[in-house]
C-alpha cells in the first residue's frame, strides 16, 4: 500500500471517528440535558409543594387571626355592654339610696357603719365625718360610742361615715360611696360569670 492510500485510510478513519463523536455528542448532550431536567423537575416539584404548603400555613394563620380578632371584638363588645349595664344598675341603686337616707332603718345603718369603723380602726377614740344631710342622724347615734366625736367638717358623699383615729394617722372610709366602689368588682364578676366570661 502506498503512503497515499494509508493517508486516505487514516483520514477516513479520523473522519468516521469524528462523525461518530459528532453524532454521539448531541445524543450525549441530549441525555445530560434530560438528566438535568429530570433532576431539576424533582427540585421544582419540591419547591412548588413547599410554596403551596407555606401558602396553606399562611392562609390558616390569617384565618385564625381574623377569627381571633372577631372573637376579641365580640368579647370587647360584650364587656362594654356588661359595664354599661353595671353602671345603670349602680345609678338606679344610688337614686334609691338618695331617696331612703332617713328613718329608723337608716339610723340603724349609720350605727352599723360607725361600729364597723371602730372595729376596723381598733379603737373607740375616733373622729367621724359625714355629709350635711346625715349630720343629725350621726349626732343622734354617736352617743352610743364612748370616745367617738363628730367633726364639724362635712364631706361630699351619698351617706355613711369617714372615721379617723384621733391622731389622724389612720382612717377608714365607710361611706356609702366607698362601699359601692368596693362592691363593684364583685358585682361585675358575678354578672360576667352569668355571661360565661
Amino acid at each position: 500500500m502506498s503512503s497515499g492510500q494509508n493517508l486516505d485510510k487514516t483520514i477516513d478513519k479520523v473522519l468516521i471517528e469524528a462523525e461518530s463523536e459528532i453524532v454521539k455528542s448531541p445524543k450525549k448532550s441530549l441525555a445530560e440535558a434530560q438528566n438535568t431536567l429530570d433532576s431539576n423537575q424533582n427540585v421544582l416539584e419540591q419547591v412548588y409543594e413547599n410554596i403551596i404548603a407555606e401558602g396553606k400555613k399562611e392562609s390558616e394563620k390569617l384565618e385564625k387571626q381574623i377569627t381571633g380578632n372577631a372573637d376579641l371584638s365580640a368579647r370587647n363588645s360584650q364587656l362594654v355592654l356588661v359595664e354599661e349595664s353595671v353602671q345603670k344598675v349602680f345609678q338606679k341603686a344610688i337614686e334609691k339610696i338618695k331617696e331612703s337616707t332617713s328613718g329608723a332603718s337608716y339610723s340603724q345603718l349609720i350605727t352599723k357603719l360607725i361600729q364597723e369603723s371602730v372595729d376596723v380602726l381598733g379603737t373607740p377614740n375616733i373622729v367621724i365625718q359625714t355629709n350635711k344631710k346625715d349630720k343629725d342622724t350621726v349626732k343622734s347615734v354617736i352617743s352610743k360610742f364612748s370616745g367617738a366625736t363628730l367633726s364639724d367638717e362635712t364631706i361630699d358623699c351619698l351617706g355613711g361615715v369617714l372615721a379617723k383615729t384621733k391622731d389622724g394617722l389612720t382612717k377608714f372610709d365607710n361611706t356609702i360611696d366607698s362601699r359601692i366602689d368596693r362592691m363593684k368588682p364583685l358585682i361585675r364578676k358575678d354578672i360576667a360569670s352569668k355571661f360565661g366570661r
